[in-house]
């Protein structure tokens, strides 16, 4: 089993939603986030105090996943986030030892 995290534009979401539901992965959490990157941060002198804009809203992805389409999904992400500028975002996959449903009980694949 698997675990992807991925960091996306915000106006890229419906996309990357759409091709993950083509291949089959139709739950997934996300939530906003900001971050920090190569275009560096910019500052706003606004009535005397200094306001740092150069913080860049984004959404991260957490989706897990069986080891049979994390490749799939990966592929799905890059080609529904991609806009060929700096900040597209990135994509970290892991290993899960183990997912327990609070629910049902079940435990691993089954759990998902």
């Amino acid at each position: 089993m698997q675990k992807i995290e991925a960091i996306i534009r915000s106006s890229k979401f419906e996309e990357v939603k759409d091709a993950l539901s083509e291949i089959g992965i139709d739950f997934f959490t996300f939530m906003e986030v900001k971050g920090y990157g190569k275009q560096q941060g910019d500052h706003v002198v606004y009535r005397g105090a200094v306001y740092d804009i150069g913080y860049i809203a984004r959404l991260k992805l957490e989706i897990l996943t069986t080891n049979a389409i994390v490749k799939d999904a990966v592929e799905a992400i890059k080609s529904a986030a991609k806009t060929g500028e700096i900040g597209d975002g990135k994509i970290v996959v892991m290993n899960v030892n183990e997912i327990h449903s609070i629910r049902t009980g079940y435990t691993d694949e089954s759990a998902l």
